[in-house]
């Protein structure tokens, strides 16, 4: 494997940041009317955030989403779920 490569500093300093404090994608993100919304997205992920409600998170830009927006919106890095693209459990070669 080779060398990690460098990370943006702007990125460096959100990844220390809580994920509360992560800045909301609101010109990342593009309207979309397919299946390819960030609900499907590799990237997507939800989170508790305080009293439990659920955070929703973009890892690839390190940012927030606004609540009904993962259901409608996506952004040009989008990539199908490893989940639909190679099954549940594909079989090791």
């Amino acid at each position: 494997m080779g060398a990690p490569l460098p990370r943006p500093a702007s990125l460096d300093a959100r990844l220390d940041l809580p994920i509360e404090e992560w800045p909301y994608l609101d010109e990342v993100l593009l309207k979309a009317r397919s299946r390819k919304v960030c609900m499907t997205c590799h990237w997507f992920r939800h989170h508790a955030g305080v009293s439990c409600i659920p955070v929703l998170t973009c890892q690839l830009h390190q940012g927030l989403i606004a609540h009904g927006e993962h259901l409608t919106s996506r952004c040009q890095g989008w990539t199908d779920d490893m989940t639909r693209s190679q099954g549940w459990a594909p079989e090791v070669a």
